[in-house]
């Protein structure tokens, strides 16, 4: 299985995640939740349905993180 975060190309191995959430805790284990939002393929999921939100092989992830200042 292939995921990509943020443009770069990650290769997983059995088990997959299933859900949004297992595979930001498998390749972003440091990812703070809050000030985060998080696109697959190209859709916003809220932060509710991150574990229910089914990924599958060739997945494309858009991790953004909200930052003060201006």
């Amino acid at each position: 299985m292939q995921i990509k975060i943020n443009n770069q190309q990650h290769q997983l191995k059995q088990p997959f995640p299933d859900s949004l959430q297992e595979a930001l805790d498998l390749l972003v284990p440091d990812l703070k939740p809050k000030g985060v939002a998080v696109a697959l393929n190209q859709q916003v999921v809220p932060r509710p349905l991150w574990a229910q939100t089914k990924i599958h092989d060739q997945a494309e992830l858009l991790i953004i993180t909200a930052t003060q200042g201006g």
